[in-house]
């Protein structure tokens, strides 16, 4: 089975691989984006100074919003119940091209754009970079309805402002609500220590907080007539944390204690804990939740609480296009990755050495990494639920210094200077040529969509593992 597989990826590359760049559209392309560097760069770093949370992303998403209607996009705003999402349209017809910006924060990773760790006071920072993602997102999205505009080329380019995906999931209401039903292939990117445009997978993922309820009383004069809520909350923590030696090894099991009581001498009434599951596939960790829901029911019944559950977040792992990631991955090569100037080399030395940070040459940054069509990456994303409904593909590119971990306050720091304007133009410039090519060459996009019915299966039925909630506006609060 295999072996068929991958002589039939073969068959439908010949198309991809026939084509040679670069071409005149390219280099208008790259040299619109460059000419808007420094405009592009002010913007995602206004972005950055905004570090907005998922759906409360408010200034975020207009300041996008604002710069598409400007250039001639028809903008719906607001939608699928989110006040924060919206959708860029601008041409008529097919082929239907659909790009995907976020631009939501981390809460806690406030950091200033300097080598050193060094708060700047606010209660989130942009450590995965999701600023210099919507605007190198927006940036290619322009370019590409310019060279409809100049070419005369029928189709339909379309930006998705897509909030909270860091844990929000809001691209699953988006694919929900039917607005990617008429996509012909949808393009993405992401902030990183390197530039790849690989075919991989990525993690599935669940989460949900679970709120204790007990009796509170005077913990020392009437511990007898409590019933303690933080009891509930850590049976369930022991519990899961016995289950870890009895799930499969590529499983992942997070939690937070987000509300633990507020006194030490009062029994806590109400106690919640949030967490996450990851697996590389969806019904793995379909089953892992039954295990942690079963959990918790026992903790509570242990100790004489009741407990109900919000679910969060739940999305599907990220299926891969190898047909599309061959034209991501040449246009990638064309572009190049980032060269760093001495002022920039000082700073991934200094940074380099801060704990965390992971033994990767500061240099690699200007290589691109050779294809890769197996494996998947140890993050998770809503981008999976797309690529489930449409054929999909992304890169990226490096916005952070060598070695960065994501989630990390290295990569705030990085994504607020140079370093990572210079990744976003890497990524915009490689966007807008993939759209192009996509848009010149129809075959290339059937040969994607007849990979992508093979993947999926002809049985396939999406449903997201989010049920019927509406979108979760308050996960942060």
């Amino acid at each position: 089975m295999r072996k068929f597989f991958t002589l039939f990826l073969f068959s439908l590359m010949g198309s991809v691989l026939a084509q040679t760049p670069p071409n005149k559209a390219h280099e208008n392309a790259i040299k619109e984006i460059n000419q808007k560097e420094k405009m592009y760069g002010a913007m995602a770093k206004q972005i950055w100074n905004y570090a907005e949370v998922g759906y409360q992303e408010v200034k975020s998403s207009a300041l996008l919003q604002q710069e598409l209607q400007k250039e001639g996009f028809k903008v719906q705003a607001g939608v699928a119940d989110i006040p924060t999402a919206f959708v860029a349209t601008f041409g008529e017809g097919k082929p239907v091209i659909g790009i995907l910006g976020e631009f939501d924060a981390l809460p806690g990773l406030s950091q200033d754009s300097i080598p050193v760790k060094k708060a700047i006071g606010g209660i989130a920072g942009h450590a995965c970079g999701h600023h210099l993602f919507g605007v190198a997102s927006m940036a290619s999205a322009i370019a590409v309805k310019n060279w409809l505009v100049q070419s005369g080329h029928k189709g339909t380019i379309r930006f998705y402002g897509t909030p909270a995906e860091e844990g929000g999931a809001g691209k699953i209401y988006m694919v929900r609500e039917g607005l990617f039903n008429d996509v012909d292939v949808v393009l993405h990117w992401h902030p990183g220590d390197g530039n790849s445009a690989n075919s991989s997978s990525s993690l599935a993922n669940k989460s949900a907080k679970f709120r204790f309820h007990g009796i509170s009383a005077h913990a020392a004069g009437a511990p007898d007539r409590g019933r303690s809520a933080l009891d509930g909350v850590e049976v369930m923590n022991y519990a899961v944390n016995m289950m870890r030696e009895h799930v499969p090894s590529a499983s992942r099991i997070h939690y937070v204690i987000t509300n633990g009581g507020k006194a030490p001498n009062v029994v806590p009434d109400f106690a919640e804990v949030y967490y996450t599951i990851r697996h590389p596939s969806r019904q793995y960790v379909v089953s892992i939740w039954e295990r942690v829901q079963k959990a918790a029911q026992g903790a509570a019944l242990a100790t004489g609480t009741t407990v109900d559950e919000e679910v969060i977040s739940g999305v599907h792992e990220l299926l891969p296009n190898e047909v599309l990631s061959q034209v991501m991955h040449r246009n990638l090569k064309t572009v190049g990755g980032v060269k760093y100037t001495p002022e920039e080399v000082k700073f991934a030395e200094q940074i380099s050495t801060s704990q965390g940070m992971g033994i990767r040459e500061i240099m690699s940054a200007a290589e691109v990494d050779p294809l890769a069509t197996e494996g998947g990456g140890g993050g998770s994303t809503d981008v999976g639920d797309v690529s489930w409904n449409v054929p999909t593909v992304g890169l990226r590119t490096a916005t952070w210094v060598p070695g960065t971990p994501a989630h990390s306050w290295q990569a705030v720091a990085a994504g607020g200077m140079s370093i990572g304007r210079k990744g976003m133009m890497v990524a915009a410039k490689t966007l807008a040529m993939t759209a192009i090519d996509l848009f010149q060459n129809e075959k290339t996009i059937a040969d994607a969509k007849a990979e992508f019915e093979k993947r999926r299966g002809a049985d396939f039925k999406y449903n997201a593992l989010i049920g019927n909630r509406k979108p979760a506006l308050n996960y942060r609060d």
